[in-house]
């Protein structure tokens, strides 16, 4: 395994730069062609699943995770509460998440998991890595107070960034979750709309200031995401500063 010398701060810089930042989920059949092809269509971070993975052995997901090279990595072992695979447990997960900690530039875990979030975040930060905290409904939007104290609690636990994933039915959801975005939370935000009418989401909010949108490469892991490919296109056809960025 690597050390905490490792830089960590890749995705810290990426989330400096203020441009809109995609990242895509990748489970452990990815091969180095398919990191070259992702970059080259415009991912800048990998999500890795590891709940989605065959074995969940800590040599094998290591060594996923280091096919990745330069690109930064968020390391996510979603709770099947929270639409991931993972039947492993808590002290599983939150061993697998320590061990991780050092090979990634942040740990994803979920708010909800409060067996073993704080847990989970230490040990993130005593790598040097970032802590996302998230918060996922996959049957509607909440109101915004209630999002709000979600981000606040998720603030208060350490969180150096908070993802909230909604399921929008219309425009009403839309503008809740916007006004969410472009509140003063005095954290970094990840906010998704998801579902058919959340897909504006994935690509106006990156412009309001949401730190990274998810697209596909091959396997989707929301409703509502884009193909790379298409997600890539539209961020660069909206903004110039963007499409030099991405060629």
């Amino acid at each position: 395994m690597g050390s905490t010398s490792q830089p960590h701060d890749r995705l810290r810089r990426l989330f400096d730069v203020g441009a809109p930042c995609v990242a895509v989920p990748f489970d452990d059949d990815v091969t180095s062609a398919d990191v070259a092809a992702a970059t080259s269509a415009g991912m800048d971070v990998a999500e890795v699943r590891i709940d989605l993975f065959a074995s969940h052995e800590v040599d094998h997901v290591v060594e996923v995770i280091r096919r990745f090279g330069d690109v930064p990595v968020i390391a996510t072992i979603r709770s099947a509460a929270e639409g991931g695979a993972w039947d492993g447990g808590d002290d599983r997960r939150l061993a697998l998440c320590e061990a991780v900690a050092a090979e990634v530039d942040a740990v994803d875990i979920e708010a909800s998991s409060t067996a073993i979030n704080t847990a989970v975040i230490d040990a993130t930060h005593r790598h040097g890595a970032m802590a996302i905290v998230s918060f996922h409904d996959f049957a509607a939007t909440p109101p915004e107070a209630a999002l709000t104290d979600t981000i606040a609690d998720a603030v208060a636990l350490g969180a150096d960034v908070v993802k909230i994933a909604t399921m929008v039915q219309g425009t009403d959801d839309l503008r809740t979750l916007a006004r969410v975005l472009t509140a003063d939370h005095g954290v970094d935000l990840i906010v998704i709309g998801m579902g058919r009418a959340g897909a504006p989401s994935r690509v106006v909010f990156p412009f309001l200031g949401s730190k990274l949108t998810f697209a596909d490469a091959g396997r989707s892991t929301a409703p509502g995401q884009l193909p790379l490919a298409v997600m890539a296109e539209t961020l660069s056809a909206l903004s110039p500063d963007d499409a030099t960025r991405r060629h």
